[in-house]
């Protein structure tokens, strides 16, 4: 397991340095398959190929989650990010701000499971992997 490829690819992608592409394929290079980002605990678990996990917290401050999932704001954020308008840092805030509470990525399944606090979801495909 290289935590250190884990814990770069997350200290990029917290000071916006790395776009959610460039995360991936550092995270495939680290043999990671995805992880899971629990806002409200602050962590993120990422998932190996071999079934080791590694946890880390969070550095970046989060606003409180709010109790509504305002799905139509987390998606214009999902395409800010894709678009490259924002990066990471303002992105998460943008997601918390629409009611994500946590999200999966899979990286092997090309999707992102979005959850609010009342167990609303949002699935968003890779953009190059749409169903």
């Amino acid at each position: 397991m290289n935590i250190e490829a884990l814990r770069q690819s997350l200290r990029n992608s917290e000071a916006g340095a790395a776009t959610f592409p460039q995360v991936v394929q550092t995270l495939i290079a680290a043999h990671c398959e995805g992880y899971y980002k629990d806002l409200a605990a602050r962590t993120v678990t990422f998932y190996l190929s071999d079934g080791a996990t590694h946890t880390e917290t969070l550095s970046i401050p989060t606003p409180p989650i709010p109790d509504t999932f305002y799905e139509a704001a987390l998606i214009a954020a999902i395409r800010a990010a894709q678009c490259d308008e924002v990066r990471y840092p303002e992105f998460i805030v943008r997601a918390i701000h629409a009611g994500t509470a946590a999200y999966r990525v899979f990286i092997t399944g090309h999707r992102v499971v979005y959850i609010g606090r009342q167990g609303d979801l949002h699935v968003e495909h890779f953009p190059q992997a749409k169903p």
